[in-house]
């Protein structure tokens, strides 16, 4: 018996496939057994890194994005992958986006790099390589135990 399922999807680096992959993304999150709260995170990590791609990856020419999910029984692991020629440094770019604080105004929130804090900040793991194009990994673990700390019981 397999330890998991994968499941891949193959789409054109375009804006319109955004939120072709953000339902995709749901419905196997869905299947996995997040909470509504907890999908709504991985749709917005997942939208991130896919916008991030769309915008920066391929410049002028045509290219695909691939999403690689591995489907557990206590998380989802997603791979987001692109081809193109334009890399960045992770740690470097981490450096620069945050912390924020809630001291900070919004004239000293930097542009650019908001979707790492965003990832790193809404999945439990958060790994980049970026050795010919870009591939973004993110794993998210499912918290049983909220379902515990939610259900009323009756003692009768």
């Amino acid at each position: 018996m397999k330890a998991f399922d994968y499941v891949e999807i193959r789409v054109p680096a375009k804006p319109q496939y955004v939120s072709v992959i953000r339902l995709a993304i749901s419905g196997l999150a869905t299947r996995v057994g997040f909470l509504y709260d907890e999908i709504e995170d991985i749709k917005i990590a997942i939208s991130e890194a896919v916008t991030n791609i769309v915008h920066h990856a391929y410049e002028d020419e045509n290219g695909d994005i691939i999403i690689g999910c591995a489907l557990y029984t206590d998380k989802i692991e997603i791979m987001v992958t692109d081809y193109g020629k334009s890399s960045f440094d992770f740690e470097e770019t981490k450096l620069k986006v945050g912390p924020y604080k809630q001291s900070d105004s919004i004239s000293q929130l930097r542009e650019g790099g908001l979707g790492l804090f965003l990832m790193e900040t809404l999945m439990d793991e958060v790994k980049v390589n970026n050795e010919g194009g870009v591939t973004v990994f993110m794993t998210k673990f499912v918290k049983r135990e909220q379902v515990k700390e939610h259900v009323q019981t009756d003692e009768t």
